[in-house]
């Protein structure tokens, strides 16, 4: 039985199966989870973002118009989700309301040498790097989009996005070389 795309899931939730919504979530869940929590870098907020951000694609999906794929449609919702909770916490956080849970607390790097470490202690430096680096490096990277594409997404130019890349990748290699982890990691 062959896979259906995007839009005939789409086409099938919209004429009231409802149900066949479960599918688009599977297929997005994992790779947006992944760019909201280096973004909001708390996995229970990133939880409720992921929600939020299935719900509104769920509201709009009538409104969706098939211009562009809806992987880049929904992560569009999920990168503005993420803005609007960053802003709203930095709203709180400059009125002097935000806990002391909610302010960031940068991991301890723990590295063992074996690989799977490797990618923790990597991914661990893209959450201490600016947040705009580390979306930039989630969505290339992790996600696979191509610099057109990300532009798009966070509604900046692509040469923007290439400088943007090109200082997330230098501030990476700087924490490397800071915490001398170059012969292990490149």
């Amino acid at each position: 039985m062959r896979a259906l795309s995007d839009q005939e899931i789409i086409e099938s939730v919209l004429s009231g199966n409802v149900n066949d919504y479960t599918s688009l979530i599977n297929r997005y869940k994992t790779k947006a989870f992944s760019l909201l929590l280096r973004m909001l870098r708390n996995r229970m907020e990133a939880e409720e973002a992921l929600q939020d951000s299935f719900l509104k694609a769920y509201r709009n999906l009538g409104s969706f118009r098939k211009e562009s794929a809806f992987g880049t449609w929904f992560y569009k919702i999920v990168y503005n989700t993420a803005i609007t909770r960053l802003n709203s916490k930095r709203s709180r956080n400059d009125k002097g309301l935000i806990s002391i849970d909610e302010k960031e607390n940068l991991p301890e790097l723990n590295y063992t040498g074996d690989r799977n470490s490797i990618s923790e202690i990597l991914s661990e430096l893209v959450d201490q790097l600016p947040e705009n680096y580390g979306t930039v490096i989630t969505l290339f990277y992790i996600n696979g989009y191509n610099c057109e594409e990300i532009a798009g997404l966070t509604n900046n130019s692509v040469s923007n996005v290439k400088v943007l890349l090109y200082r997330a990748r230098t501030a990476l290699k700087n924490k490397i070389s800071e915490l001398k982890l170059e012969k292990e990691l490149l």
